[in-house]
């Protein structure tokens, strides 16, 4: 006599299928979520670097306009200034304020 192979039918339950179904759908989206993440850190970062940029830039420019304010409020710019408008340095004329009155 002979055997049969009989194969069983292995029969999920709605709640394992729920399970198994939920299990996929973490597998395929854990990889996308984490390309995406790292996508949004990058634009960040090269938002980041290029903002550092121009406040690098900004320092530069103040740097160059504080040092010509200094150059421009100088005592020899302004009496070049005073001859050239025909005013002339008189020491007697300075008024000294105490600032502490």
């Amino acid at each position: 006599m002979k055997k049969k192979n009989v194969r069983r039918r292995l029969v999920l339950t709605k709640f394992e299928k729920l399970l198994y179904g939920f299990a996929l759908f973490l597998l395929v989206l854990a990889p996308l979520a984490t390309v995406f993440s790292q996508a949004a850190l990058s634009k960040v970062n090269y938002d980041v670097e290029k903002i550092k940029g121009e406040i690098s830039a900004q320092e530069k420019v103040n740097e160059s306009l504080s040092m010509k304010i200094s150059e421009l409020a100088s005592l020899d710019k302004i009496q070049e200034v005073a001859q050239s408008e025909g005013l002339s340095y008189n020491n007697s004329n300075i008024k000294y304020v105490d600032a502490s009155e």
